[in-house]
């Protein structure tokens, strides 16, 4: 079910951390044997997200590991408040964040190590948002 209303995208709202470390480069498109599990076309070069595995095989220099977390709730796309709900709650844990928008949910980048506290987080927004009986 596609939701809109930001009250019921944070009480919906869950993380989940997809399996392995991920990096984002710039350059050209990446070769073949190397999965971009996403891709921004810029002016200045193509940004794509891989596997630090992957990153290390191509030798590409690596500014940021980061953990992949999903939100498990499937907002709409013109759904209004949710990246900034999300973004402020990792800002207020001292959490950067990197968020990228798919079709059916949104993803964070997170440094790594932050991945249990960044996923506590947004628990805790889902628990502020919760309707209380």
């Amino acid at each position: 079910m596609v939701i809109r209303d930001l009250d019921e995208l944070l009480a919906n709202l869950s993380a989940r951390q997809r399996p392995g470390r991920w990096c984002v480069v710039s350059g050209p498109p990446v070769p073949d044997g190397i999965e971009a599990a996403a891709t921004v076309i810029e002016e200045e070069g193509i940004t794509s997200v891989i596997r630090l595995e992957d990153a290390d095989r191509l030798g590409v220099a690596v500014e940021f590991v980061g953990a992949w977390l999903t939100l498990e709730v499937h907002s709409a796309l013109d759904a209004v408040g949710l990246t900034a709900a999300v973004a402020t709650a990792l800002a207020d844990a001292g959490i950067p964040a990197n968020v990228i928008a798919g079709f059916h949910h949104d993803h964070v980048l997170v440094p790594h190590d932050d991945a249990d506290r960044a996923i506590a987080a947004i628990d805790a927004l889902r628990a502020a948002a919760a309707p209380t009986e």
